[in-house]
């Protein structure tokens, strides 16, 4: 077998927060949804099965709950922190794609979300 990519993907992680460029956006906050696909290279753990030798998906979530728990006004800039964290916390990880989507945002018009993706690799 030749192993030709290696990614990992979280679909759907979602968090209440308070991002936001109007003063009222700090304070009502609003449910956001995070996705995540990420590149990387983690052959020994297709050969050894352990946790170790990849990204754990836990520690991911938490990476990306904390820095959603920043306020941002924002969501270029939230998720320029989450990938930012991640490939400070993870070697594995060579490239990354993230979309941070807010949802009802304040539009004049019925809107379920709007969404800001970045690629970025090391």
């Amino acid at each position: 077998m030749t192993i030709t990519e290696q990614t990992i993907t979280l679909n759907g992680l979602r968090f209440y927060s308070y991002h936001g460029a109007e003063p009222q956006e700090a304070v009502v906050g609003a449910w956001y949804t995070v996705d995540l696909i990420m590149k990387v290279q983690v052959t020994k753990a297709i050969e050894n099965d352990t946790l170790a030798d990849t990204v754990n998906y836990a520690l991911v979530t938490e990476i990306v709950k904390k820095e959603m728990a920043v306020r941002s006004k924002l969501l270029e800039h939230v998720a320029g922190r989450i990938l930012s964290s991640l490939f400070e916390n993870f070697g594995a990880i060579q490239s990354a794609t993230v979309t941070v989507s807010k949802e009802n945002p304040p539009v004049p018009a019925t809107c379920r979300k709007a969404s800001f993706t970045l690629t970025a690799k090391l």
